[in-house]
């Protein structure tokens, strides 16, 4: 079969067996690996769609503070953009994905918005204060908290999650978050909101990703706590569990084989591009949201309903 590997919103139909029956879906990318996480966008072929040009911000984050880890690329770079859109002023915390960085950096300001880059790693206690002190240092407040970084690693079984894997998947994705959000907490304010990012794949049970989607139902738990422990104070606290999207975490987890059939149990048989997921953040960091708290937010195509 013959790609068109140009940067844009394009499709592919592909005939596709389930088990015994087939289906006709829409296939986002043809196959592809890396070989480091959380991966480069840069080198997806074809490139992420981050923005939609149709989207126009009106004014919903005006002069809000957003940290979002691991918005370099991927979900957390599309939900960046939107804020900036919507009038907010951006921290990204990354780890080593320069590149990206930069890319994403450089697109803010043509936007004329305003960025802060800060490499390090979130499993680090010292990071997740240098993320606050320089977002206090530069900005003077805090806002708004999006936990997106992530890790997610492809294993067939238990037995082959080596305790290197399983404990750098724990850090990363809750540790990390867990560190931040606690550095972060004496400078939010009534009206605050924090966004965690948790996994479809927490509701059904992804046999691939026992040691991901063990972090990710973990991330479910705190939200509902966390939410409750901050109602009164009304600082807010939901997550999202997207479905297939995207992002380089996908090329940089499953074996190339897979990449092609991604999204094509999702009810509408498709996955998607970040920036379809870029409102949700925008409604759930926003005052459009201001009764809600301990949510988990589905956009997943109808993978999993209820």
């Amino acid at each position: 079969m013959d790609f068109d590997y140009n940067y844009g919103n394009q499709f592919y139909n592909y005939y596709y067996p389930l088990g015994i029956q087939s289906k006709e879906y829409q296939i986002l990318a043809p196959e592809q690996s890396q070989n480091k996480q959380p991966g480069m966008e840069y080198l997806m072929q074809p490139r992420p769609i981050f923005d939609d040009p149709s989207y126009i911000g009106s004014g919903k984050l005006q002069g809000k503070v957003a940290i979002i880890t691991g918005a370099d690329s991927g979900l957390g770079r599309a939900a960046a953009i939107a804020f900036v859109k919507e009038g907010a002023k951006v921290v990204i915390p990354y780890y080593d994905e320069h590149i990206d960085a930069f890319e994403t950096k450089q697109y803010i300001e043509n936007l004329n918005g305003e960025c802060l880059l800060l490499s390090g790693d979130i499993t680090d206690k010292c990071f997740c204060q240098k993320i606050v002190s320089e977002t206090i240092k530069k900005f003077g407040k805090i806002d708004i908290l999006v936990n997106n970084a992530g890790v997610q690693y492809q294993q067939d079984k238990l037995e082959n999650i080596s305790d290197e894997q399983f404990d750098h998947t724990m850090k990363v994705n809750i540790y990390g978050m867990f560190y931040l959000t606690k550095e972060v907490l004496p400078y939010l304010k009534e009206g605050s909101s924090i966004i965690n990012l948790t996994s479809v794949t927490t509701f059904y049970g992804d046999p691939q990703l026992i040691d991901y989607v063990t972090t990710k139902g973990a991330i479910v738990g705190f939200t509902r706590s966390l939410a409750r422990n901050l109602a009164l104070k009304n600082i807010r606290v939901n997550a999202i569990a997207p479905g297939f999207f995207w992002t380089p975490l996908q090329p940089a987890c499953w074996v190339k084989e897979k990449i092609p059939s991604l999204g094509a149990d999702a009810a509408m048989a498709r996955g998607a591009m970040p920036y379809e997921l870029a409102p949700t953040f925008v409604f759930l960091a926003s005052d459009d949201s201001s009764y809600m708290t301990g949510q988990v937010i589905h956009n997943n195509g109808g993978q999993v309903m209820g």
